[in-house]
């Protein structure tokens, strides 16, 4: 039997603590990882957790983070509790075993520590990784600080278990600027946080030798297409079922998440949509060009990236005039993810506000209160133009002559 850890009221943790302090909660059967920056801190405190003792289950140490995820699928299939967690490089090498996780619907949880992708190498936070892994088939969350990726990694457990999902989940949290800074999280107490993940429920286990099961059949045209369309139907029905994990956590801690969370949205005029620490960042910006130079200034941002929440996104800009999607990853070559999703989004509501595109951060590079109120500013030329006035796509925070396409 595990010891349990007394957590004090209020804990000192990083993003990374945060993480691995609710794997410990979950009880784990198998976590298989292999480190990398910035994630190591959370495969690293959880293997210490289990050294002294805090944990019952399983840490397997791979040679790679394809192995790390072609062991959680393993030990997922067999039966356990399954989790782990990666940054860049090491998320891009587990691509091909997500979609594999995600096909035979085995509720593996994933702490992605959001990190630039290589080349040109960098070990800071950016969003490459989290957009690489968007159309894998897996429930994705986004938390702003440590609290939340505290909070939402409990969760993820509760979400992709039940019955009527056992789908994987994974939960970004920012690299370094979460991950490594130390916050005031209030964490649930041990039994507190387990029974309200609950027992592990087993669904066709390969080690009940009494009814064999397959996963990973060939399907080929005959059924792959109808699987395709389960999966899908199952990923996008999940929204039930996060929508009471949410509300039961609210119950417990008094701590609300909401699919799309918005602020001072009431009133705005323009917004930004962003995702990940820099949503508390523009919140500041748009309170202060509120209270020194009257513009009517709002954020949105998904707290669930899949299933991807239209209808929330279009209540929560129902009222704007326009609105500046910012996206931390490189475009590849078109417009940013939260660009091309909020543009589909309000295309099919009642109100269309003229909406333009910011790469920022690239690489860990700072987005500061100025380059915020200068996005703001921008957007409210839009908004009293009644069109797009400034470039659709521009870089901010960019050293040199302004960059923009479109």
């Amino acid at each position: 039997m595990a010891e349990k850890l007394e957590l004090q009221e209020v804990e000192v943790w990083d993003g990374n603590m945060a993480f691995a302090q609710a794997m410990r909660q979950a009880q784990i059967d198998v976590v298989a990882a292999y480190p990398i920056t910035p994630s190591t801190p959370t495969v690293h405190g959880y293997a210490k957790f289990l050294a002294d003792g805090y944990i019952d289950g399983e840490f397997v140490l791979v040679e790679s983070e394809h192995a790390a995820m072609s062991g959680c699928v393993g030990a997922a299939a067999a039966g356990g509790r399954v989790a782990t967690a990666t940054s860049s490089q090491g998320f891009a090498l587990m691509v091909e075993v997500l979609y594999q996780a995600s096909g035979m619907r085995l509720p593996i949880v994933l702490g992605l520590v959001n990190r630039a992708l290589a080349s040109p190498l960098n070990v800071n936070g950016d969003h490459s990784d989290m957009y690489l892994g968007r159309d894998a088939g897996w429930i994705m969350l986004d938390s702003f600080n440590a609290q939340e990726a505290y909070d939402l990694m409990l969760m993820a457990f509760k979400i992709g278990e039940d019955l009527n999902v056992r789908l994987p989940v994974m939960v970004n949290q920012d690299g370094f600027i979460t991950s490594h800074t130390a916050q005031n999280v209030r964490p649930l107490q041990d039994d507190v946080a387990y029974n309200f993940i609950g027992e592990y429920k087993e669904v066709d286990p390969m080690l009940d030798f009494c009814k064999p099961v397959t996963y990973g059949a060939q399907t080929e045209e005959d059924w792959h297409f109808e699987f395709k369309a389960r999966q899908q139907k199952a990923l996008m029905e999940s929204e039930k079922v996060i929508e009471k994990v949410f509300a039961e956590f609210k119950d417990l801690s008094g701590r609300e998440y909401n699919f799309v969370e918005s602020y001072n949205m009431e009133d705005a005029e323009v917004a930004i949509v962003a995702l990940g620490s820099t949503v508390e960042s523009a919140i500041q910006a748009a309170q202060d060009l509120r209270d020194n130079e009257g513009i009517k200034a709002g954020v949105v941002s998904p707290r669930v990236i899949r299933p991807f929440p239209f209808k929330q996104i279009q209540e929560a800009l129902k009222n704007v005039k326009a609105v500046a999607t910012l996206d931390r990853s490189a475009p590849g070559g078109t417009l940013g993810m939260l660009f091309n999703e909020i543009s589909a989004c309000m295309y099919q509501s009642d109100n269309r506000p003229i909406i333009n595109n910011y790469i920022y951060g690239l690489g860990g590079r700072d987005m500061t209160q100025e380059n915020l109120k200068e996005i703001f500013r921008d957007v409210k030329k839009n908004a009293d133009a009644g069109k797009l006035v400034t470039p659709l796509q521009q870089f901010s925070g960019l050293r040199g002559p302004k960059l923009s396409f479109f």
